[in-house]
Protein backbone atom coordinates (compact mmCIF):
# COMPACT_ATOMS: atom_id res chain seq x y z
CA UNK A 1 0.00 0.00 0.00
CA UNK A 2 2.74 2.46 1.00
CA UNK A 3 4.30 1.95 -2.49
CA UNK A 4 1.53 2.60 -4.62
CA UNK A 5 0.36 5.65 -2.53
CA UNK A 6 4.22 6.81 -3.41
CA UNK A 7 3.81 5.83 -6.89
CA UNK A 8 -0.06 7.67 -6.98
CA UNK A 9 1.89 10.49 -5.10
CA UNK A 10 5.11 10.73 -7.89
CA UNK A 11 2.23 10.26 -11.17
CA UNK A 12 0.34 13.39 -9.80
CA UNK A 13 4.00 15.92 -9.48
CA UNK A 14 5.04 14.06 -12.81
CA UNK A 15 1.54 14.95 -14.62
CA UNK A 16 1.89 18.61 -13.27
CA UNK A 17 5.43 19.36 -14.05
CA UNK A 18 4.41 18.44 -17.84
CA UNK A 19 1.14 20.12 -18.03
CA UNK A 20 3.67 23.14 -16.81
CA UNK A 21 5.92 22.60 -19.00
CA UNK A 22 3.47 22.32 -22.04
CA UNK A 23 2.15 25.47 -20.87
CA UNK A 24 4.89 27.19 -20.58
CA UNK A 25 5.37 26.46 -24.11
CA UNK A 26 2.20 27.38 -25.21
CA UNK A 27 2.46 30.30 -23.40
CA UNK A 28 5.76 31.85 -24.50
CA UNK A 29 5.88 34.68 -27.34
CA UNK A 30 8.75 35.92 -28.89
CA UNK A 31 10.50 39.31 -26.87
CA UNK A 32 8.50 42.12 -28.48
CA UNK A 33 11.62 43.98 -28.95
CA UNK A 34 13.43 41.24 -30.16
CA UNK A 35 10.83 40.75 -32.60
CA UNK A 36 10.36 44.41 -33.56
CA UNK A 37 13.93 44.01 -34.59
CA UNK A 38 13.78 40.87 -36.86
CA UNK A 39 10.57 43.00 -38.40
CA UNK A 40 13.69 45.61 -39.31
CA UNK A 41 15.76 43.27 -40.63
CA UNK A 42 13.27 41.57 -42.64
CA UNK A 43 11.57 44.78 -44.23
CA UNK A 44 15.79 45.87 -45.20
CA UNK A 45 15.53 41.94 -46.34
CA UNK A 46 12.74 42.69 -48.62
CA UNK A 47 13.66 45.71 -50.36
CA UNK A 48 17.03 44.62 -51.11
CA UNK A 49 15.52 40.80 -52.42
CA UNK A 50 11.89 42.25 -54.24
CA UNK A 51 12.54 45.81 -54.33
CA UNK A 52 9.31 45.93 -52.80
CA UNK A 53 8.32 46.46 -48.94
CA UNK A 54 6.18 44.53 -46.64
CA UNK A 55 2.31 44.87 -46.53
CA UNK A 56 -0.68 43.07 -46.59
CA UNK A 57 -3.54 45.26 -48.03
CA UNK A 58 -2.12 45.28 -51.54
CA UNK A 59 -1.79 41.26 -51.32
CA UNK A 60 -5.59 41.29 -50.92
CA UNK A 61 -6.61 43.77 -53.55
CA UNK A 62 -4.12 41.69 -56.23
CA UNK A 63 -5.91 38.65 -55.49
CA UNK A 64 -9.20 40.69 -56.05
CA UNK A 65 -8.00 41.58 -59.10
CA UNK A 66 -6.56 38.44 -60.24
CA UNK A 67 -9.86 36.97 -59.10
CA UNK A 68 -12.11 39.75 -60.93
CA UNK A 69 -9.65 39.56 -64.80
CA UNK A 70 -10.48 35.75 -64.75
CA UNK A 71 -14.15 36.36 -64.18
CA UNK A 72 -14.75 39.82 -66.33
CA UNK A 73 -11.61 40.57 -68.23
CA UNK A 74 -13.26 43.45 -70.45
CA UNK A 75 -14.96 45.07 -67.25
CA UNK A 76 -11.32 44.67 -65.83
CA UNK A 77 -10.12 46.14 -68.82
CA UNK A 78 -11.85 48.84 -68.95
CA UNK A 79 -11.67 50.15 -65.44
CA UNK A 80 -8.85 52.24 -65.17
CA UNK A 81 -7.98 51.78 -61.25
CA UNK A 82 -7.68 47.73 -62.38
CA UNK A 83 -6.33 47.98 -65.75
CA UNK A 84 -2.85 49.34 -64.77
CA UNK A 85 -2.28 45.70 -62.50
CA UNK A 86 -4.04 43.49 -65.13
CA UNK A 87 -2.90 44.86 -68.51
CA UNK A 88 -0.05 43.71 -70.87
CA UNK A 89 -0.23 39.71 -69.68
CA UNK A 90 0.07 40.68 -65.93
CA UNK A 91 -1.25 38.81 -63.57
CA UNK A 92 -1.76 40.33 -60.49
CA UNK A 93 -1.64 36.91 -58.10
CA UNK A 94 2.05 36.63 -59.39
CA UNK A 95 3.60 39.41 -57.25
CA UNK A 96 5.41 39.60 -54.17
CA UNK A 97 2.80 40.79 -51.93
CA UNK A 98 0.48 37.62 -52.81
CA UNK A 99 3.16 35.15 -51.91
CA UNK A 100 4.14 37.01 -48.67
CA UNK A 101 0.44 36.82 -47.52
CA UNK A 102 0.48 32.97 -48.03
CA UNK A 103 3.73 33.10 -46.34
CA UNK A 104 2.23 35.06 -43.35
CA UNK A 105 -1.10 33.15 -43.07
CA UNK A 106 0.50 29.74 -43.38
CA UNK A 107 3.77 30.88 -41.40
CA UNK A 108 1.33 31.88 -38.64
CA UNK A 109 -0.73 28.40 -38.64
CA UNK A 110 2.62 26.49 -38.62
CA UNK A 111 3.74 28.25 -35.27
CA UNK A 112 0.83 27.99 -33.98
CA UNK A 113 0.44 24.64 -34.59
CA UNK A 114 4.67 24.16 -33.29
CA UNK A 115 3.24 25.69 -29.79
CA UNK A 116 -0.06 23.93 -29.04
CA UNK A 117 -2.18 27.05 -29.80
CA UNK A 118 -3.79 26.09 -32.92
CA UNK A 119 -7.60 25.71 -32.48
CA UNK A 120 -10.78 26.68 -34.11
CA UNK A 121 -12.52 29.92 -32.53
CA UNK A 122 -14.13 32.97 -32.98
CA UNK A 123 -13.28 35.76 -30.34
CA UNK A 124 -16.47 37.84 -29.18
CA UNK A 125 -17.75 39.43 -26.14
CA UNK A 126 -20.23 36.73 -24.12
CA UNK A 127 -22.88 39.50 -25.28
CA UNK A 128 -22.41 38.75 -28.80
CA UNK A 129 -24.02 35.53 -30.87
CA UNK A 130 -21.45 34.07 -33.23
CA UNK A 131 -23.46 35.16 -36.43
CA UNK A 132 -23.32 38.76 -35.12
CA UNK A 133 -19.85 38.31 -34.45
CA UNK A 134 -18.92 37.14 -38.00
CA UNK A 135 -21.50 39.94 -39.44
CA UNK A 136 -19.80 42.50 -37.99
CA UNK A 137 -16.22 41.18 -38.80
CA UNK A 138 -17.25 40.95 -42.39
CA UNK A 139 -18.56 44.72 -41.59
CA UNK A 140 -14.75 45.86 -40.19
CA UNK A 141 -13.15 43.79 -42.85
CA UNK A 142 -14.82 45.76 -46.28
CA UNK A 143 -14.64 49.15 -44.14
CA UNK A 144 -10.85 47.93 -43.68
CA UNK A 145 -10.20 47.04 -47.30
CA UNK A 146 -11.63 50.24 -48.35
CA UNK A 147 -9.67 52.31 -46.05
CA UNK A 148 -6.44 51.44 -46.92
CA UNK A 149 -6.62 51.75 -50.57
CA UNK A 150 -7.66 55.31 -50.13
CA UNK A 151 -4.85 55.69 -47.53
CA UNK A 152 -2.50 53.79 -49.48
CA UNK A 153 -1.33 50.74 -47.55
CA UNK A 154 -2.09 49.34 -44.39
CA UNK A 155 0.07 49.35 -40.76
CA UNK A 156 2.73 47.50 -42.53
CA UNK A 157 2.82 48.57 -46.11
CA UNK A 158 1.81 52.63 -45.39
CA UNK A 159 3.93 52.84 -41.53
CA UNK A 160 6.61 50.15 -41.85
CA UNK A 161 8.11 50.30 -45.41
CA UNK A 162 6.87 53.91 -45.43
CA UNK A 163 9.21 54.77 -42.35
CA UNK A 164 11.99 52.14 -43.31
CA UNK A 165 12.44 54.88 -46.54
CA UNK A 166 11.90 58.03 -44.64
CA UNK A 167 8.45 58.67 -46.00
CA UNK A 168 6.73 61.35 -44.79
CA UNK A 169 3.39 59.22 -45.37
CA UNK A 170 4.57 56.65 -43.42
CA UNK A 171 5.14 59.12 -40.15
CA UNK A 172 1.76 60.61 -40.62
CA UNK A 173 0.13 57.01 -40.85
CA UNK A 174 2.26 56.30 -37.68
CA UNK A 175 0.39 58.81 -35.40
CA UNK A 176 -3.05 58.20 -36.83
CA UNK A 177 -3.17 54.94 -36.60
CA UNK A 178 -2.09 54.09 -33.49
CA UNK A 179 -3.33 57.50 -31.93
CA UNK A 180 -7.09 56.85 -33.57
CA UNK A 181 -6.17 53.14 -32.44
CA UNK A 182 -5.94 54.17 -28.91
CA UNK A 183 -8.79 55.99 -28.85
CA UNK A 184 -11.22 53.83 -30.32
CA UNK A 185 -10.02 50.74 -27.96
CA UNK A 186 -10.60 52.61 -25.22
CA UNK A 187 -14.31 52.93 -26.29
CA UNK A 188 -14.79 49.63 -27.31
CA UNK A 189 -13.18 48.15 -24.23
CA UNK A 190 -15.99 50.03 -22.34
CA UNK A 191 -18.62 49.15 -24.24
CA UNK A 192 -17.41 45.63 -24.51
CA UNK A 193 -16.98 45.39 -20.16
CA UNK A 194 -20.51 47.08 -19.61
CA UNK A 195 -22.53 44.69 -22.37
CA UNK A 196 -20.82 41.91 -20.87
CA UNK A 197 -22.08 42.04 -17.33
Amino acid sequence: MPDKCQNTHYNKIVNKKTYKMKENKRNKYMNPYLAGFLMGILIILAYYFSGEGLGSSGGYRDIAFGTLNAIAPDYAQSNPFVSSHVGEGHNPTHTWLVYELLGVIFGAILSAAIFGRLKWSIGKAPHLTTKKRLYLALIGGILWGVGTQLGRGCTSGLVLSGIAVNSLSGYIGLVAIFGFGFIFAYIFKNIWLKTSK
